[in-house]
């Protein structure tokens, strides 16, 4: 998969991004392709033209964010997905909170990670921890961007997207 990584933050530069090094680093073990990156800051507009332009993008199949996910007045990660339109996933970040307890316990409830499929393009939001990055990639992407993965994944229904 050709995949974007988007990390928003207030507070990071790319020297200081680990969670977005660590998915860069995960997903091209996986075998796929970082085509994009960028950092914005916490800010609803930044985030959504960001993702608007690698949505209009068609060489990006995936965009996978890290951060703003929390519930600090700041955090809009969520909000910036929906405004966009096209399809919840709300599997994404029922399973993300169910892996994550296993690791930080109750804290998991202040995670508000989500997903989105919008005009053909797959969205995942994650927290903006490491942690967070490898529980999300390695409990749940890795398994749904892989076309090998039985019964079913996100890859194998990639040419229905756009059906009308």
């Amino acid at each position: 998969m050709r995949i974007a990584v988007l990390t928003i933050s207030d507070t990071r530069s790319f020297a200081e991004d680990k969670s977005g090094d660590a998915l860069v680093e995960l997903l091209n073990t996986a075998g796929h392709r970082l085509v994009a990156r960028a950092l914005v800051t916490d800010d609803i507009n930044a985030i959504i033209v960001q993702l608007r332009n690698w949505i209009a993008d068609r060489t990006i199949d995936c965009i996978i964010s890290t951060g703003g996910t929390g519930v600090t007045g700041r955090d809009v990660t969520p909000e910036a997905l929906t405004s966009l339109g096209g399809k919840d996933i709300p599997g994404f970040g029922e399973l993300f909170r169910w892996l994550s307890y296993q690791s930080v316990h109750t804290s998991t409830i202040q995670s508000r990670a989500c997903a989105r499929m919008v005009d053909g393009t797959y969205i995942f939001a994650l927290p903006g921890s490491t942690g967070a990055v490898r529980d999300g990639w390695n409990g749940i992407l890795v398994h749904q961007l892989d076309s090998r993965h039985v019964p079913c994944n996100f890859v194998e229904i990639m040419p229905r997207l756009r059906e009308v």
